[in-house]
């Protein structure tokens, strides 16, 4: 058994080590050898941990069963706090960063008893819907050597695509969990506002406006009871975040009603992505759920606010950021604040818009509990071309027409792999309203019953 370990999924291992099946060693050690195996051609990981892990592993086999993934590896990106190591971000300026204690995700994590194998890779500051950067190189997709592995979390989406971790820690300010789960064929959790804390230890400590209202901390996964494990190890009030309440896992029943989004207005859904959304509807709907089309709120406005959120962070700070970041980089950034700041209207006035179109999708909710779209639009680019001059912003609008709702609006979803498209992998994802990520969970829970549980993928190298 223990050569398969690294197929395995995070509940099933900690079934496996509670049972006495298999020992933590054993699966700490199957996932070391994996990342022997496959990461030097991915680079997905970029900091090994594999003495202390082992040392973890074999406390965890000699102790008592400390929580609920007691003895599972787990990895971490490389902009959450760990005791330790440094958070890079992904420049050379951070390298020696190094926190004064753990991000409340980590140490949640470690108190359930999972084991850090690894810290995973991600583009400079993690301003990139592709991963690579100077510091750590690119990272590539298992499932095509070729093409973007997604960003900005995109060293946990091809490791654990490629079984090198069960389970991961991600974060999402522009679908960042979600975007590497949709190019890499995996799953993830985006939660909403006010649920899973987020602090650092690295100056600025303080959040700016984006920082603190879209930006989220969230697990990656193959399965959706692994996204529900980790969401609930990971839920709850901490005073270094108090934007974060308390506040019941599952709410009241639901009506078993999806919203179904076939048309992104000016926004062209391709081949894959439209067979992908069909699929999932077909689950839903061969499950006794009824399935009905919609239309949701002014994706246009909604990417206005989401962009127009996001330059307040960095317009000012462009000339600070240049001197760290690469100069493709900061050109893309600077590109993004210039569109932002052409847009009309006050900072006011754009809250009161954010406002305006919560309540449209409140109403939706109240009809359609459940809601579920495309992923990306399109298939993964090639590595590279979000950086081609004059590209930038049509990716974004492109790609992530149906992705930053969540952002800009504060509200959960799930991202996860439905199928394949022309050797790619192809996804939806679901939303539901505030406080609801159960409601996501249930109904991706339904998909995943029909289309089967994502396994782990050897890499394709050319």
């Amino acid at each position: 058994m223990a050569d398969q370990l690294w197929t395995r999924s995070a509940t099933e291992l900690a079934s496996l080590i509670a049972s006495g099946d298999v020992s933590s060693r054993e699966v700490v050690d199957a996932h070391l050898d994996r990342i022997d195996a496959v990461n030097p051609e991915l680079n997905a990981i970029t900091v090994h941990m594999a003495d202390d892990a082992r040392a973890a592993a074999d406390r965890a086999d000699g102790s008592e069963p400390s929580g609920p993934l007691h003895g599972v590896p787990f990895t971490i990106k490389e902009n959450i706090d760990q005791v330790g190591f440094a958070t890079t971000q992904a420049v050379a300026a951070f390298v020696e960063a190094k926190p004064a204690t753990n991000a409340p995700t980590v140490q949640r994590m470690l108190h359930a008893g999972a084991i850090p194998i690894g810290r995973t890779n991600m583009p400079e500051l993690g301003l990139r819907v592709s991963t690579d950067n100077a510091l750590r190189g690119l990272t590539r997709n298992p499932w095509s050597h070729d093409h973007t592995a997604g960003g900005s979390s995109g060293g946990e989406g091809s490791a654990i695509a490629a079984g090198m971790s069960p389970i991961g820690l991600g974060n999402d300010i522009g679908g960042s969990i979600r975007n590497p789960a949709l190019c890499c064929g995996v799953a993830g959790l985006k939660p909403g506002y006010g649920r899973i804390p987020r602090a650092t230890t690295i100056a600025p400590t303080e959040p700016g406006v984006s920082g603190q209202l879209m930006a989220v901390e969230g697990p990656m996964a193959r399965t959706i009871a692994d996204l529900r494990l980790g969401y609930e190890i990971l839920s709850g009030s901490t005073p270094v975040d108090p934007r974060v309440v308390d506040a019941p896992i599952d709410g009241p029943p639901m009506a078993k009603r999806c919203g179904v989004v076939r048309d992104l207005g000016a926004s062209t859904i391709g081949v894959g992505a439209l067979a992908a959304v069909d699929d999932a509807a077909a689950a839903l709907s061969d499950a006794g759920w009824e399935v009905v089309e919609i239309e949701v709120p002014d994706l246009a406005a909604t990417h206005d606010v989401w962009l127009r959120m996001l330059a307040f962070d960095f317009s000012e700070a462009l000339p600070l950021l240049a001197t760290i970041m690469g100069e493709q980089e900061i050109s893309v950034l600077r590109t993004l604040v210039a569109e932002a700041e052409s847009r009309p209207g006050s900072a006011p006035q754009l809250f009161m818009e954010r406002m305006r179109l919560q309540k449209l999708w409140s109403q939706v909710f109240a009809n359609t509990p459940v809601v579920v779209g495309p992923g990306w639009n399109n298939p993964p680019f090639r590595h590279g071309d979000d950086l081609v001059e004059g590209e930038q912003m049509s990716i974004l609008d492109d790609q992530l027409s149906f992705i930053v709702p969540a952002n800009a609006l504060g509200l959960p979803a799930v991202a996860m792999k439905t199928g394949e498209h022309d050797s790619l992998p192809t996804g939806v994802q679901i939303y539901a309203n505030q406080q609801r990520e159960d409601r996501c969970l249930s109904a991706a829970a339904v998909i995943e019953n029909t289309n089967g549980v994502i396994r782990p993928i050897d890499p394709v190298w050319a």
